[in-house]
């Protein structure tokens, strides 16, 4: 927040001075740029190309720092320049005024003497969205020198340090012409899925009915696609039976293919320590109908809530679907003798050790020497090739 004050003014009859504060609301921000293999760009890049940093959030615009090994332009040769690039400002007609300060950086991060420009400018869009400096660093003037403190192991760190003044200097029409709402595709199929209009197959799962729409299902699945419109299906056949899954399951997956969002525990019947293990049967099933991001979000969930009650199952369902994420994640969190000794009292490690046995025979000769298997008679598995 930055204040100034003004005494003196109209005086109307009070005979003494009056006092007026006007406040500008400001947002602070800084970005260290880190460039490296600065010997190899030199000469290389070209004058006027630039190499810009990563993008960051200030005052609610997005902003990034340019680098030009080879300057701006050819009237300033054997220079390095810099500048602050606006990227997108948080409206079409936004005019930004800005602070902002660009400084070289030794090794401990501050920085150089003489090597720090500050400005204040507008940046927009329709007009000059890049303001910088020309003659920031001599390219071949003995700054940039392996050992003088600033170049190490062929990189230097530039500092951008920001603050933009909000409600300042916008333009003065900043109402959009044409608002342009958000989508609403995922809730419109949703109510196409929920109210069964033009719906032309029905599925049969566990003794309940599920009714859908051929191509919306073929769309979003390879494997509805083969089953619905295939040589293996009659196009004719209006009822389908869904053999090895649950109702709840099919429900939320049917769900997940109209809407992209997964239905909420509640919404399922489902308690809120019932999560994990939903989560496993809905990746399962989407591995099943090839419903990729679907399968990730499960294993992205799944990861996250490995436990000593779950552990062993997820692990074996990671092998079994190919999550390899899931796996780490398991074997991760049996690294620790407590967890692993808390799993193999599970029966869910009985169902790894035989459903699994070459990846419990992994774990076992992975972990052999823990406490937790010190003491416990852990027997191999039999030689198998299911997993």
């Amino acid at each position: 927040m930055g204040n100034s004050t003004s005494s003196g003014g109209d005086d109307h009859g009070s005979g003494g001075g009056s006092t007026s504060t006007i406040a500008a609301e400001t947002e602070t921000g800084r970005h260290v740029v880190k460039v490296c293999g600065y010997s190899k760009t030199q000469g290389v890049v070209g004058v006027g190309k630039f190499i810009s940093s990563g993008t960051f959030t200030v005052g609610g615009h997005s902003w990034c720092i340019r680098h030009y090994p080879d300057g701006f332009d050819g009237k300033n040769p054997g220079w390095i320049s810099v500048s602050l690039y606006l990227t997108r400002p948080s409206s079409f007609r936004a005019i930004v005024m800005a602070r902002f300060r660009l400084s070289l950086l030794d090794t401990a991060g501050q920085p150089i003497p003489g090597r720090s420009f500050e400005w204040q400018r507008p940046f927009s869009i329709a007009g000059q969205r890049s303001w910088g400096v020309p003659r920031f660093i001599p390219s071949d003037g003995g700054v940039l020198v392996e050992g003088s403190g600033i170049l190490e192991d062929d990189c230097f760190s530039i500092a951008c340090d920001l603050t933009v003044f909000k409600g300042a200097g916008r333009a003065a029409a900043t109402k959009p012409f044409v608002k342009v709402p958000p989508s609403a595709f995922s809730e419109e199929l949703g109510r196409l899925l929920y109210g069964g209009q033009g719906a032309d197959v029905t599925f049969v799962v566990g003794g309940e009915l599920f009714s859908a729409h051929r191509s919306i299902l073929a769309a979003r699945s390879p494997v509805f696609k083969a089953e619905l419109f295939g040589p293996m299906m009659e196009k004719a056949a209006a009822r389908v039976q869904v053999h090895d899954m649950e109702p709840v399951v099919f429900r939320a997956m049917l769900h997940f293919v109209y809407t992209d969002s997964l239905l909420g525990a509640a919404a399922m019947g489902v308690g809120v320590e019932d999560r994990v293990a939903m989560a496993q049967h809905l990746l399962v099933a989407a591995d099943r109908f090839g419903l990729r991001r679907l399968k990730l979000i499960c294993e992205d969930f799944l990861c996250n809530h490995v436990s000593k009650r779950t552990a062993a199952t997820s692990l074996v369902l990671a092998v079994q679907h190919g999550c390899q994420g899931l796996r780490d994640a398991c074997f991760a969190f049996l690294e620790s003798p407590k967890n692993l000794k808390a799993v193999m009292a599970t029966d869910g490690y009985d169902h790894l050790r035989s459903s699994c046995p070459l990846i419990h025979d992994e774990l076992v000769n992975k972990l052999a020497s823990t406490d937790a298997f010190k003491g416990n008679k852990v027997k191999r598995s039999p030689g198998c090739f299911s997993c």
